[in-house]
């Protein structure tokens, strides 16, 4: 109660602090905000859910049957397998003309790390198995809470305009964003809201300093033979591939620091006596401006050619994902960070913090209680220069029109990316708790965006005049470059059948974590 009072308070306060920016009124953002707690629950199922279905990119199918399923019940019209991709879809409500909003997040999971929730140590679900240990679990939930809620407000106070809601399909292989652009997924959107998990709540604008990057597969084809009876007749196609790496590798030394490129061999042929006819080894490159990642991509290219010619063999080459770099909207971000420190951070319990340092302890990192501030706003001068790192593909979209990320705090401190560890928390009560505050800050910026024309327009002006006024979005993309839907199919396939046991059943399990017979907070490793 004493944090729902002060939450009024500071939107009454920024009633007319804000007031030259002509907001959403604040009454009408309180409702908003009452709107997202009413969903809480369904939130807590949505994040607990999709962490169970723990299906990586391409195969998301159980997570879009599902989220679809929730948005159609609330009035959303689907549309199914956009962009020529399975998984893919838009969810879009219109209370006629106005302001096109898009709002996504990423839905996927990486293989490998499946986690067991809510335990202070690393313990698969399945060994093996895929698992969300980046917590795009929470990204989405958050998007559909914060959707509904300012669907509702919208239509009590007769505000025009639409949304459209997309799901991150594969965004772990950066496979799908520039596809959803090329197939104009984006043409009619005025302004675009995106999300991602984090420890902290906050956003940015401008440069981000992060790498853009071109995922390519290199398939060289060669001769096979016997391997000890007549090496001779055959070219080996293996041979091209490590040879191309080796020289891949010299070429590093030569290249800026801000470049960031790694690969793996995804068939380095059948076994040892045969002299290899076909291998492939899978790249990705990454660089921090669209001149810069061609030339890193054309480089690797050269380089395969050259292998190819040097073991008798012939290269050709898949591109099977894109990402540009990043660039945030600055009016956007700033009206949402007005909204993410209106909202503020979660009140996290003494058992949420106990549980945070418990698994910390346990794995040996840091410790780091989390966050009760919000972030300041990031910008370009706050961050300083960057010597590159990390893509999204988010990218694409937010050279296409404007765009912002929102960071939520659904996870804990001093985590690793990619990697089991940040699955632990993500189906416990501080991911529930990140994506309700999450929701609440994307709704409140949604009204903004269709109460305020000039917010708008001083959206897509710094768009035109800012960010696009030196560059422009130039994609590796070739008209015959597909989605790489084939990724992941066989895995799923074949272990589809064992993650079903484990799917979240709401209708018999408060949580996910009593399910699997977890009790919170767990302090010690079992």
């Amino acid at each position: 109660m004493k944090h729902s009072m002060k939450l009024l308070a500071a939107l009454l306060m920024a009633s007319t602090s804000f007031s030259a920016q002509a907001k959403a009124p604040a009454a009408m953002k309180k409702e908003a905000i009452a709107e997202v707690d009413e969903q809480a629950k369904l939130v807590q199922e949505m994040v607990d859910s999709v962490f169970s279905f723990q299906e990586p990119g391409f195969q998301e199918y159980q997570t879009a049957e599902y989220l679809t399923g929730i948005l159609e019940k609330n009035g959303f019209t689907i549309t199914r397998g956009v962009a020529d991709i399975p998984t893919a879809w838009t969810a879009t409500w219109s209370n006629g003309d106005g302001p096109v909003v898009a709002l996504g997040s990423d839905v996927d999971g990486l293989l490998g790390l499946s986690q067991v929730p809510g335990v202070p140590q690393i313990k698969p679900i399945i060994e093996g198995a895929p698992g969300h240990g980046e917590g795009h679990n929470s990204g989405m939930p958050l998007i559909v809470a914060a959707a509904i809620a300012a669907k509702e407000v919208m239509t009590k106070h007769g505000i025009k305009g639409k949304l459209m809601l997309w799901p991150g399909v594969a965004e772990e292989l950066l496979a799908t964003k520039a596809f959803y652009v090329r197939a104009g997924m984006f043409k009619d959107v005025d302004v675009s809201i995106f999300t991602h998990v984090a420890s902290s709540f906050g956003t940015s604008y401008g440069d981000s300093g992060n790498n853009g990057m071109v995922s390519v597969e290199y398939t060289f084809k060669g001769i096979t033979s016997h391997a000890a009876g007549s090496p001779w007749s055959g070219r080996s196609a293996l041979d091209a591939v490590e040879l191309m790496n080796i020289a891949w590798n010299m070429r590093r030394e030569h290249l800026p620091l801000t470049q960031r490129s790694h690969y793996v061999i995804t068939n380095g042929g059948g076994q040892p006596n045969i002299v290899p006819g076909q291998a492939s080894v899978w790249y990705y490159f990454r660089e921090q401006n669209f001149e810069s990642i061609r030339d890193l991509y054309n480089t690797g290219s050269d380089i395969a050619e050259a292998a190819a010619k040097a073991t008798g063999t012939f290269v050709s080459r898949r591109v099977l994902g894109y990402a540009a770099p990043n660039f945030g909207n600055k009016p956007l971000a700033e009206a949402a960070q007005a909204n993410i420190e209106l909202v503020g951070m979660p009140k996290w319990s003494p058992e949420d913090q106990a549980f945070t340092k418990a698994v910390q302890e346990s794995l040996k990192f840091k410790i780091e209680p989390l966050k009760t501030k919000v972030e300041p706003l990031s910008t370009p001068e706050s961050r300083g220069k960057s010597m590159g790192g990390g893509s999204d593909d988010i990218g694409d979209i937010m050279w296409t029109v404007p765009t912002i990320t929102i960071r939520f705090p659904s996870n804990i401190p001093s985590m690793i990316g990619h990697n089991v560890t940040s699955a632990i928390a993500m189906a416990t009560p501080i991911a529930h708790k990140g994506a309700v505050a999450g929701a609440k800050a994307v709704a409140l910026t949604v009204l903004d965006v269709m109460t305020t024309p000039k917010l708008v327009s001083d959206a897509k002006t710094y768009f035109a005049t800012v960010q696009t006024k030196d560059q422009k979005y130039d994609p590796v993309l070739s008209p015959e470059d597909k989605p790489a839907i084939h990724l992941n199919k066989e895995l799923m396939d074949r272990i589809r059948p064992e993650l079903k046991k484990y799917y979240y059943d709401p209708s018999k399990y408060s949580s996910y974590l009593e399910q699997m017979g977890v009790s919170y907070p767990q302090l010690a490793p079992q």
